[in-house]
């Protein structure tokens, strides 16, 4: 799947209700796992992830001043 131009997987586990997310910004991959019993739920999640590793990562490129 696609969010802002940031490719990332959300799937089902052996374990019910938990999925499991991947999402590369650049170098750095972030992983991570989300309970619900609902799929758009888990993909909502990780998009708002990825909204807020890219917030932080637009502040950190922003020169200081």
């Amino acid at each position: 799947m696609n969010h802002r131009g940031i490719e990332f997987t959300v799937a089902k586990t052996a374990t019910p209700g938990i999925w499991q997310w991947q999402f590369r910004i650049g170098e750095q991959v972030k992983t991570g796992k989300t309970e619900t019993k609902i799929d758009l739920l888990a993909i909502r999640r990780v998009q708002l992830r990825i909204d807020r590793e890219l917030k932080r990562s637009a502040g950190r490129r922003e020169p200081a001043g």
